[in-house]
């Protein structure tokens, strides 16, 4: 009986880093009344996903400093402010805020896979590409 030849599964790399920040927002196309409508803060826990091939020498798809450095623009950007102020986030819901981040964090060598916002403990969304 001869040996039938195994197939080794086609490996997806992924790395993910989570960050924080604090900032205001007020949800402006929420019906009047609602408790979104005025200004309100959250302590922001973004969570980056990065795919890639892994490094035959490294080991890794990229240090994570590399993406500790594509995040600090962001963080200097939305730390401490008030998102609606922000150019594109004039209605900052974490669905958005996730899309924006998604559309706009670029490290070299790898492809955003998802961006994950929670803006409370019990409370998320995640903006990934569709297959296809």
């Amino acid at each position: 009986m001869e040996a039938v030849p195994v197939k080794k599964p086609t490996l997806v790399t992924e790395i993910s880093k989570e960050f924080t920040f604090e900032a205001a927002h007020r949800l402006p196309n929420v019906p009047e009344g609602h408790k979104c409508s005025r200004v309100h803060g959250h302590s922001y826990r973004i969570e980056i996903t990065l795919r890639g091939p892994v490094h035959p020498h490294f080991g890794w798809i990229v240090d994570f400093a590399e993406l500790n450095a594509a995040w600090q623009p962001f963080h200097a950007q939305l730390d401490h402010r008030l998102l609606n102020d922000v150019p594109g986030l004039e209605n900052p819901t974490s669905e958005l805020l996730a899309a924006w981040l998604f559309e706009r964090v670029n490290v070299p060598g790898t492809t955003v896979a998802r961006i994950r916002v929670a803006e409370t403990c019990t409370s998320s969304c995640t903006v990934y590409a569709a297959e296809g």
